[in-house]
């Protein structure tokens, strides 16, 4: 793993969080009149579009080698169900609760990375990710006052994201980054079409083009992020994930006109210096 390889490792992260940052806060402008596999299918039929035009003019595989196809089945069913239960959570429940709770994934990114990619967690990593963590909790200042169910679909997020992402890193010198990305979003497309069908509601031009934004962003995002855990180890990469808070934070506050409390800038702070001790100690070792 190269100096340049794991820095571009770290802003495709990073892009990826802005990414779906952005995305999330049009699935919010829109989720009063879209259901949500409605959303689902638009956050997916743009991504298979670029990545099958990706493909072919590369000559890749559009779905990846037989041998494959049982962890890609199974990386896609976890994304999907992943994305369902975030957009799910985020139309019951506060949106801090359902971030804090959705954010626990780098954890176990952490802990599957090392049992089964066996990489190795180094000493810097457990306390940086709960810095970040404490971090994200003075950001979003989750009260936990929603229903119990919501929550709880919020975590279950977490734990499905973490399979999903692990996987990808995985998959990162065997299945083109590109041909993984068709995979998940063909799978999320079929699996949404029947329920697109039978709700589908007519959007107004604003939701409309809302809803492509949701699918560029969803495109761009799932692009940085696949590539984001080829270029870096799965458990040193994923605690870049907690910048999506801050930009939310800053896209609430620009863009929704949301407060920015003083205990969002200390978390801020926090989610700062836990990147930056990653980041140091990733490298110093090595160079």
């Amino acid at each position: 793993m190269t100096y340049k390889s794991k820095q571009m490792g770290i802003v495709l992260m990073l892009l990826a969080a802005l990414f779906f940052s952005i995305l999330q806060v049009c699935v919010n402008l829109t989720g009063e009149n879209i259901p949500l596999m409605e959303q689902v299918f638009f956050r997916n039929i743009i991504s298979m579009v670029i990545s099958f035009i990706i493909i072919k003019k590369n000559n890749l595989s559009v779905f990846g080698e037989k041998k494959y196809q049982p962890l890609l089945f199974m990386r896609s069913f976890f994304g999907l169900l992943g994305l369902v239960s975030l957009f799910y959570a985020a139309q019951r429940a506060a949106q801090a609760d359902v971030t804090i709770l959705s954010k626990l994934s780098p954890f176990l990114i952490t802990i599957l990375a090392y049992v089964f990619l066996k990489e190795k967690i180094a000493r810097i990593q457990v306390p940086a990710l709960i810095i970040a963590f404490v971090g994200a909790l003075f950001v979003v200042n989750p009260a936990f006052q929603s229903n119990l169910f919501p929550l709880f679909i919020a975590f279950l997020c977490a734990v499905f994201s973490s399979v999903s992402y692990t996987l990808l890193a995985y998959f990162k010198d065997k299945v083109d980054g590109m041909t993984v990305i068709m995979h998940f979003s063909t799978f999320c497309v079929i699996s949404s079409l029947p329920f697109f069908i039978m709700d589908f509601t007519m959007p107004s031009l604003t939701d409309f083009l809302l809803l492509l934004l949701i699918g560029v962003c969803g495109a761009f995002g799932q692009i940085a992020l696949t590539y984001a855990y080829r270029m870096a180890p799965a458990a040193e990469v994923s605690i870049y994930n907690y910048s999506g808070i801050l930009f939310s934070a800053l896209l609430g506050y620009f863009i929704l006109g949301e407060a920015l409390p003083i205990s969002s800038i200390i978390g801020g702070i926090l989610v700062v210096l836990a990147s930056y001790l990653t980041y140091r100690y990733s490298f110093l070792p090595s160079e």
